[in-house]
């Protein structure tokens, strides 16, 4: 449950902010999750509103522990939409939860906080006419602790000196939190983006240590990767304007060069 911290509590629509593939668009809505500790499991609650002023409710609970679980009978989710669902977290800022009828996955919801400190919602499913469809709304969260009226029509409420204090506080830790995701999903971007540059150099060194090589490369020297008309490769220190036109290829691969923990890079 230390994962889903974050995302505990009541959320608040902004309807504006939303993008909708199917439905319409609502007047308002309120995104709520619980922890039930002892069970191991988050209470994911919704209510909105249409703009025709009609309001509809609907109700879940999860087990963020990758396996399915049958909706239970007191759930409001409509049965005939699905009867299973399974939940987990893909990091310490997003899980999904995936909706089964009949075995078959019908719609993936995926929860995910922003470095703003939003929460987004991706709701990704099929229509009744097999459509793919993509929902995406973004809430702000609720503080419980405000030293005033949030409302025109609210009760005029005095801020008492402990009200004030827990307020600044809870401002404090928005902002630093806040700060700290982001951060964070910057460190994330950036040793995703290095994964790949190194899966790919991983999958070109392959396809050059398995063709034909007839001299010792040097490192940081440039060479060429060709491909023949067999489909096999080789390396060439002679690039393909030196080839006149007429090399003994299909095609030129790519210019690379080998590195000093020995892979090889395109250049």
């Amino acid at each position: 449950m230390i994962t889903a911290y974050n995302f505990i509590g009541s959320w608040q629509l902004f309807p504006e902010k939303g993008t909708y593939g199917s439905g319409n668009r609502p007047k308002s809505g309120i995104y709520k999750i619980e922890a039930a500790e002892a069970r191991k499991e988050l209470l994911i609650s919704i209510n909105w509103v249409t703009l025709e002023n009609q309001a509809f409710s609907s109700q879940y609970t999860i087990v963020a522990d990758g396996a399915l679980h049958p909706l239970v009978e007191n759930d409001t989710t409509s049965s005939a939409f699905a009867d299973s669902l399974g939940a987990n977290f893909i990091d310490a800022l997003q899980f999904e939860v995936l909706f089964y009828r009949n075995d078959q996955q019908v719609l993936q919801v995926i929860n995910e906080l922003l470095p703003n400190g939003y929460l987004r919602i991706t709701q990704k499913g099929t229509t009744q006419e097999n459509t793919p469809y993509i929902n995406t709304e973004v809430y702000h969260k609720q503080l419980s602790v405000m030293p005033y009226s949030t409302a025109v029509s609210g009760a005029v409420i005095k801020p008492n000196e402990e009200g004030v204090i827990r307020h600044k506080a809870l401002s404090a830790m928005e902002e630093q939190t806040n700060m700290q995701l982001q951060q964070i999903r910057k460190q994330i971007e950036l040793l995703a983006l290095q994964a790949q540059e190194i899966q790919m150099r991983k999958e070109l060194s392959m396809i050059i240590y398995n063709a034909k090589l007839s001299f010792s490369p040097v490192i940081g020297s440039l060479y060429y990767l060709y491909e023949k008309q067999d489909g096999h490769h080789f390396v060439s220190m002679v690039s393909p304007k030196e080839w006149g036109g007429s090399g003994p290829f299909k095609r030129c691969v790519a210019a690379v060069k080998l590195l000093a923990d020995h892979t090889w890079v395109e250049v």
